[in-house]
């Protein structure tokens, strides 16, 4: 990255408009290049960002460079970045890899004052508390910008952003957030509400998917065409995305390998019932989800998405003993 960059970071001016800051924003470090952040980081580097990526193979360097994304297994090569972005899968990792771990330095020792940490990973909200104070006692900034939406959505720049933090700091990442999702909705100052919003979210999908995953086993053993049945209250009652997209592959019984694997989705659920215990506010559908989760991997499921809520019914009703058994899929 060009030695020019290191007059971009001197202390966030909070008296330049939104417009003057966000055109000076350029070079982009990444932290997190599986399946979403790949597509992420491939999308900024098609919109003109300068991205730069941490990875940890060496193999994966040509690959990311076939989609104009700079790679190295240095962390300290992202040092220059005016805005660093994370999109790891959970507390322990984010936080070894902003603090450091071991001989390993952390961003926050990398980062100059006046750049800001984009973390669009899905962590507790305590992790994100502690890492914006981290951050802000070197003068750093610090947004929580989770996502929702998948790998296939990450890819085609549909994915929904829900951002918490200075407002300064979020008029700077605006053109890094345009480039990635469709929308990105403001939720206040302090991190952690965008990142309750998003354990929120996920428990009513999750708790979705199991009821669909019950009903549509209820249905089957009875001889009723499930797929029929979903055209019906898709048209009706339930006209959302969770319904129609994930509903369709429960009733089709083609469940996928990767995307949002079981023990991801766990993770979060643990996460959204610690949130609930510490608020004492109880949620017990969540804790049944919890239970299918840890049954589906269990049995061997881990690998698959949480579409796989459906094969979990349907192996705890007894099976389909005079049927194929079901397609299970690879997403590519």
């Amino acid at each position: 990255m060009p030695k020019e960059q290191a007059s971009a970071l001197s202390p966030r001016p909070r008296d330049r408009s939104a417009a003057e800051t966000e055109s000076q924003v350029r070079d982009i470090g990444f932290v997190g290049l599986g399946r979403m952040g790949t597509a992420m980081a491939a999308n900024l580097a098609g919109a003109g960002f300068s991205v730069t990526a941490n990875v940890r193979r060496k193999e994966r360097i040509d690959e990311l460079a076939a989609l104009g994304v700079t790679a190295s297994t240095d962390i300290r090569q992202l040092l220059g970045c005016q805005i660093l972005i994370t999109m790891l899968p959970d507390d322990d990792t984010v936080r070894d890899v902003v603090l450091g771990c071991g001989d390993a330095p952390g961003l926050v020792s990398l980062m100059a004052p006046g750049s800001i940490h984009l973390s669009m990973s899905t962590i507790s909200t305590a992790a994100a508390s502690s890492l914006a104070a981290a951050h802000a006692r070197r003068g750093q900034g610090y947004i929580a910008a989770p996502v929702f939406g998948n790998p296939d959505a990450a890819r085609a720049r549909d994915l929904l952003v829900v951002a918490a933090g200075d407002p300064g700091d979020i008029a700077r990442c605006r053109p890094v957030l345009a480039a990635l999702g469709q929308q990105t909705i403001v939720v206040g100052r302090g991190p952690a509400s965008a990142n309750l919003m998003k354990l929120a979210g996920n428990m009513l999908t999750a708790t979705a998917l199991e009821v669909l995953s019950e009903v549509m086993t209820l249905l089957r053993k009875r001889g009723v065409d499930p797929a029929a049945f979903l055209n019906i209250v898709t048209q009706t009652f339930f006209t959302g995305r969770v319904h129609k997209l994930y509903g369709g592959k429960i009733a089709a019984e083609r469940y996928e390998a990767g995307g949002f694997v079981l023990p991801l989705v766990l993770k979060d659920v643990r996460l959204a019932l610690a949130e609930a215990e510490t608020a004492a506010a109880p949620m017990p559908s969540v804790s049944v989800v919890h239970d299918r989760l840890i049954a589906g991997i269990a049995r061997g499921h881990a690998a698959l998405d949480w579409t796989a809520l459906g094969l979990v019914a349907a192996e705890e009703a007894g099976g389909h003993a005079d049927r194929p058994a079901p397609v299970m899929t690879k997403i590519s």
